[in-house]
């Protein structure tokens, strides 16, 4: 897999999810607002891979910085969050990885480092936060490849993949896991509606791995899972509360009700820093609503009549009782999550 996000120089290189599978292109962020904006328009999505970028712009904002003494350089970083944080409401990561940069930068201030010890520590603790999410999705997917049987049959909703984070992904870390292990897998992608990140990035990823693939529109799952075609179900988050609640992509609700009904599995994967144990439950997670063109055009076509009232919520939450498991790099989480949860974070 390519990398999602790189450095190159002092450049930071991603590329372009909006403009897979069809072509490979690659978006060049010279600032820390270039960053900013490549998260609001969707060039980077997914969680883990948001927080990483996060933190990423912040160091290269610190690089660009004019600031001369630690005040204004402050300031200016203090601006630059600020405008990082209300890119996506719903993933905390992003908001994990702003305040894991603030506190970088404060222990350099007390510290009594000047401009460029602060900018060589930001950039050392964006680098930490970097690696640290690709050995956390390889341990998820160490972690949660007990969980897949050999010759399994899973089904995905959108796209928890190394496009997603910093490498190797969530739910398909569980998947590549698998495949690393030596199990037969085959995977079933929700195309994922309005986007299409299953459809566009899942497979894109998985058939470039050479691990076989079909892609089926949302609607068709319940009817496969009806027809046995699914042993399991595993999924990313965009944020999991206290009491297990886990936000991801507008559809997983419902796919973690139809899996319930036909007794399949429902794997929810994510690194720790998509636990929000200061959120109760998903009833205070905010979902973020899009551009309602994402619902009215696909591929640049009309599809919708105009002066139809259009909803575009990004995500939904799926209730714990619906989860059969949470699968972090801590280990496979299992109910009650209040207390599994708990227990971890000790």
């Amino acid at each position: 897999m390519l990398p999602t996000i790189a450095w190159d120089g002092d450049v930071i290189v991603m590329v372009d999810q909006r403009k897979l599978p069809t072509r490979e292109i690659y978006v060049r962020c010279k600032t820390g607002n270039d960053v900013a904006k490549a998260i609001t328009t969707m060039v980077i999505r997914g969680a883990p891979a948001i927080g990483v970028a996060a933190a990423m712009g912040l160091a290269l904002g610190a690089a660009r910085s004019a600031a001369t003494g630690t005040r204004q350089f402050a300031v200016d970083f203090q601006k630059l969050a600020d405008t990082l944080a209300a890119t996506r409401p719903t993933a905390v990561n992003l908001f994990w990885a702003i305040e894991r940069m603030k506190q970088a930068l404060a222990a350099g201030v007390r510290a009594g480092e000047g401009v460029p010890e602060l900018r060589a520590r930001l950039r050392a603790e964006a680098d930490a936060i970097h690696d640290a999410d690709v050995e956390s999705c390889r341990a998820i997917g160490r972690h949660g490849q007990a969980l897949v049987a050999d010759g399994a049959r899973v089904l995905t909703h959108c796209n928890a993949g190394a496009l997603a984070t910093a490498g190797y992904g969530t739910a398909l870390g569980v998947v590549r896991g698998a495949v690393d292990a030596g199990k037969r897998v085959t995977v079933m992608a929700d195309e994922t509606r309005p986007f299409l990140q299953g459809a566009r990035l899942t497979a894109w990823e998985l058939v470039k791995d050479g691990i076989p693939t079909t892609v089926i529109t949302d609607n068709m799952a319940a009817a496969m899972m009806a027809a046995g075609h699914v042993d399991l179900v595993v999924v990313g988050a965009d944020r999991i509360a206290a009491n297990g609640d886990a936000a991801n992509k507008i559809g997983t609700y419902g796919l973690a009700i139809v899996a319930a009904a036909h007794q399949v599995p429902f794997y929810v994967a994510a690194p720790w820093s998509t636990i929000d144990l200061a959120t109760p439950s998903g009833a205070q997670i905010p979902i973020e609503e899009r551009n309602t063109k994402e619902v009215t055009h696909l591929a640049g076509t009309q599809v919708t009549p105009d002066g139809a009232a259009i909803r575009n919520p990004a995500f939904d939450v799926t209730p714990a009782r619906y989860i059969t498991a949470i699968v972090t790099e801590r280990g496979v989480l299992r109910p009650p999550f209040d207390t599994a949860l708990a227990t971890a974070a000790s």
